[in-house]
């Protein structure tokens, strides 16, 4: 019987390499190309309120910003945050012709129907042994938000507030959900 052959590993430059496509979004993860769905509105509302409630708290540290695509993995791995934090030091030190390297220091997703439990376990754990300080998972039909650090993690829900310890201060999780 013969083995199972192992996939190749695609890299960064390599994925670059396809064919764009504007029906689909596509991200490089651990080195395979994946396809994923394009968000509908209550996506995009909760990634442009999310902005608008951090980039004030933070604007004097770094940059709050959608759809920062980012290099977890330096030659295998190429996604997109939905909503990130980047201290300025590495928002300014980042190549122009790439992208930022390692995991911004926020990383905030906004889930979707098709988002599983194990795919978010797993971007955590990658996000946070990759420069990550908190892993944000931000549940519109629960309205809750999961809040992942190095020592665990909090379900904040309606009527409390997170800590926002990268910028002081912190965000009612009514704010997120108004």
């Amino acid at each position: 019987m013969a083995a199972a052959a192992e996939p190749l590993l695609m890299t960064v430059e390599q994925y670059r390499e396809l064919p764009q496509r504007t029906d689909v979004i596509s991200e490089l993860r651990w080195g395979q190309a994946v396809t994923v769905t394009r968000p509908k509105m209550r996506h995009a509302k909760l990634q442009s309120r999310l902005v608008r409630l951090l980039r004030p708290r933070a604007e004097h540290l770094g940059v709050v910003e959608s759809e920062v695509a980012f290099r977890a993995l330096a030659e295998y791995d190429l996604r997109g945050a939905d909503v990130a934090f980047v201290s300025r030091e590495r928002w300014e030190s980042a190549d122009d012709e790439d992208n930022l390297r390692g995991s911004p220091e926020l990383v905030i997703e906004v889930l979707s129907p098709s988002n599983s439990k194990r795919e978010m376990q797993e971007k955590a754990t990658l996000y946070l042994a990759t420069g990550a300080q908190e892993f944000w998972l931000v549940d519109a039909k629960l309205k809750n938000v999961t809040v992942v650090r190095h020592e665990g993690a909090l379900v904040y829900k309606g009527g409390e507030r997170i800590p926002l310890p990268l910028f002081g201060g912190d965000i009612g999780v009514s704010e997120i959900f108004s």
